[in-house]
């Protein structure tokens, strides 16, 4: 774990990376929230001293619009994600462990899932059900896990055999003990480092189903909500598209950059 700490402390992109996530996060919780206060008689100003970034066709300050969409995003990137973590981690645990008849059906279904397309599902799901938060994130969550589940699948299938895991069975430790206290922790590594890696494919499905209508519905601002209000103003008024996109491409390209600092840092902790 040291090795790895140290690897990625002297990754200088994904350093700087984790220190603009941490910027945004902050900015994104403190920062101006009043994003729906309208002033129909200001509406598509150009940046000035009392809106840093000029106000939109209704007047709405769009720093406090792109603050909140980021808050937004961000949060629903991250719950999904972990919605994601419990759902692959679970599995493919229980898959590389139960051994090979159980884990060959459970990972047939796994490749059955992944022969269809993740965003038509959650497509499907939000326009069956009621539109809301909490369906965006089990919608993104639960097709979010199946490389999840085939990363730890790998892990346990490689570590059950281990001498501290035969140790364990030896004590008389039961096989819920042996994986959730000796196998899964022991995984937490390439977890965390994918995980990061999913965080900004989930800001992406997001942002494409709220363009569509389909994610958060106005007039609650996320990047996917404020990119389709700037598309409809680009020619008049273009900061509006520009400013949350150019947010969430910082966000992306950061939580890339910082994915691949932490899985290239186990990688050289596990060699």
């Amino acid at each position: 774990m040291s090795k790895a700490r140290t690897t990625l402390l002297h990754n200088m992109p994904a350093m700087l990376s984790a220190s603009f996530l941490v910027l945004l996060a902050a900015f994104a919780i403190l920062g101006p929230s009043a994003y729906d206060v309208q002033s129909l008689g200001n509406g598509l100003q150009n940046p000035s001293r009392n809106h840093l970034l000029g106000t939109d066709t209704l007047g709405r300050d769009l720093l406090a619009r792109v603050t909140y969409g980021s808050r937004i995003s961000l949060t629903v990137g991250v719950v999904s994600t972990l919605i994601s973590v419990v759902i692959g981690v679970l599995y493919g645990a229980i898959a590389g462990y139960a051994g090979k008849n159980i884990d060959d059906v459970m990972m047939r279904a796994v490749d059955v899932l992944y022969s269809l397309p993740d965003i038509i599902l959650v497509v499907i799901l939000m326009a069956l059900f009621d539109r809301s938060l909490l369906l965006l994130f089990v919608a993104l969550g639960a097709v979010s896990w199946l490389t999840m589940a085939r990363i730890v699948r790998g892990q346990v299938l490689s570590l059950k055999h281990e001498p501290f895991v035969e140790a364990a069975r030896a004590l008389g430790a039961s096989h819920s003990a042996i994986l959730f206290r000796h196998i899964i922790p022991n995984t937490m590594g390439p977890v965390l480092a994918y995980a990061t890696l999913t965080v900004p494919t989930v800001i992406l499905d997001e942002a494409f189903l709220s363009f569509i209508g389909l994610g958060v519905q106005p007039p609650t601002p996320s990047w996917g909500v404020l990119a389709a209000e700037g598309a409809q103003a680009i020619a008049v008024h273009p900061i509006l598209l520009i400013a949350p996109t150019a947010v969430m491409a910082l966000t992306l390209f950061s939580l890339s950059f910082l994915g691949e600092g932490l899985r290239e840092a186990f990688d050289v902790d596990a060699r």
